[in-house]
């Protein structure tokens, strides 16, 4: 096509919601244009780079021996009803009715679909394994559209499923898709990293995420110095350190002493002249209708996905400064786990700090000598979040902290979903078996902007050559 007739449009500045520099520079270059909140036209230069990050994942897709379908994008919602999910994915999920009051949802992914596919179609031991994918578009109620195309409501995305016999065989189908998951990484152009990461609403017993690292990503990332191992921090977790103070049995009785108008951990500490990894700090949390404590040591944070996963919940909210109050009988800064009349969660770093100091839940007042297990009992956990310098849980080097964009994700699901759907085959004894599942997914429209927010300078984009629409 010759210049003059191509749809080039460009802008001299970016509209003002345009934040993130993906955003601008795709707005700017003339690659999308905003129809709506989170939703975008992809105009004939964007089409070129989506179209060849499309090619190179097909082409190691199917190196791998998966095989390309293509499901249907508006589902009916008996099948999320079957799995839970329906409830589950809350306000994200985009509902609709037809004119017959049925109901239907825009799929934000497509677990159930598949397995209905599969239960349908694969009889035998046989038939397996099996790897299904496809490049579909996908929607999700997005709360917070934001970055552009890093958070968008309808977006691209290539989800592949695999079905085998056994966790076994599963597991080299999830090898296989991490392989070909680095080779299109690698044929992108991109510095990644491959971590642990948090399975969430999708179920399983393992996944890994793998994240694109750049300054602007929303996602924080523990990442060893020295080996291969790294988490995303919703999960990430260090060895044990070593306790802190005397043998409990050295530790005087608990006392209280007066901290007028000294709250926050640093105050206290500067009160008291002790460490702030001496004390036990206290936040409470609202998990469902209960209110809980969750108890870390003084210089460390709370991981809530840690603390959810431990309560058995899918969130937990930071009480009120009311509820605060009801559940301690004191002002907020002055809660602590003796005599808290409500479940107690207890760090095990926090567990194994002896003469600690913390909350009297009595205004103005902290206590003295404090000893879980002799002065309180809570249940103990990994609670904490990794913090730079923390060792590495695989080889003891140092960890450190790198922000990244979630670029892909895979996940072994065992038979989360084939339990729920009933979906089994024959093995040689002709005796029913659940199938077991994988589940591998790739932003294609997020690539587009994780591609620009790692490689650009004052003068713009340097498109990798793999994508350059140009080429």
């Amino acid at each position: 096509m010759r210049y003059r007739h191509a749809l080039l449009p460009t802008l001299k500045e970016a509209p003002s919601d345009a934040t993130s520099v993906s955003h601008v520079l795709l707005l700017r270059a003339g690659f999308v244009r905003r129809v709506g909140a989170g939703i975008y036209s992809f105009l004939p230069l964007g089409v070129r780079v989506l179209h060849k990050i499309e090619g190179i994942v097909r082409r190691e897709l199917d190196r791998a021996g998966a095989e390309e379908v293509l499901l249907p994008a508006l589902l009916p919602a008996e099948y999320f009803q079957e799995s839970g999910r329906w409830e589950v994915f809350g306000d994200t999920l985009l509902r609709l009715k037809d004119r017959k009051g049925g109901d239907y949802h825009l799929g934000p992914t497509h677990e159930e679909i598949i397995t209905d596919l599969a239960r349908r179609e694969i009889k035998s031991y046989r038939d397996l394994p099996k790897n299904l994918y496809q490049i579909q578009t996908k929607f999700r109620d997005e709360p917070r559209p934001r970055g552009g195309l890093l958070r968008c409501r309808e977006f691209s995305m290539k989800d592949a499923y695999s079905f085998d016999t056994s966790e076994e065989s599963a597991r080299v189908s999830y090898e296989k898709m991490r392989v070909a998951y680095r080779r299109i990484f690698d044929q992108l152009g991109l510095e990644y990293r491959m971590v642990t990461a948090d399975s969430g609403a999708m179920g399983g017993s393992g996944s890994a995420e793998f994240q694109v690292l750049v300054q602007s990503g929303e996602d924080l990332i523990a990442a060893c110095t020295a080996c291969e191992h790294a988490a995303n921090l919703e999960v990430a977790t260090t060895p044990p350190l070593p306790p802190v103070g005397p043998e409990p049995t050295a530790v005087p009785p608990r006392e209280p002493v007066a901290t007028p108008g000294v709250g926050t951990i640093e105050d206290v500490s500067r009160f008291l002249g002790a460490e702030p990894a001496r004390f036990l700090k206290s936040l409470l949390y609202v998990a469902g209708s209960d209110v809980v404590m969750a108890v870390v040591r003084g210089d460390h944070e709370v991981n809530e996905v840690k603390l959810a996963r431990a309560l058995g919940v899918r969130e937990v909210f930071l009480a009120s400064p009311a509820d605060i109050e009801r559940a301690t009988g004191a002002a907020v800064g002055f809660a602590g786990p003796v005599g808290f009349r409500g479940r107690v969660l207890v760090d095990r770093d926090a567990a194994s700090v002896r003469d600690a100091i913390t909350g009297a839940n009595a205004t103005d007042t902290h206590l003295l000598h404090v000893v879980h297990g002799r002065d309180f009992a809570g249940e103990v956990f990994d609670l904490r979040s990794v913090r730079e310098g923390d060792a590495c849980p695989a080889c003891g080097a140092p960890l450190s902290l790198y922000r990244g964009i979630e670029a892909g994700h895979i996940f072994l699901l065992g038979t989360h979903y084939t339990a729920k759907m009933g979906a089994t085959y024959l093995d040689e004894k002709g005796e029913s078996r659940l199938l077991v599942m994988g589940c591998y997914g790739i932003g294609v429209t997020r690539l587009v902007a994780t591609a620009i927010e790692q490689h650009h300078d004052e003068n713009g984009i340097r498109w990798p050559i793999s994508i350059a629409p140009y080429q």
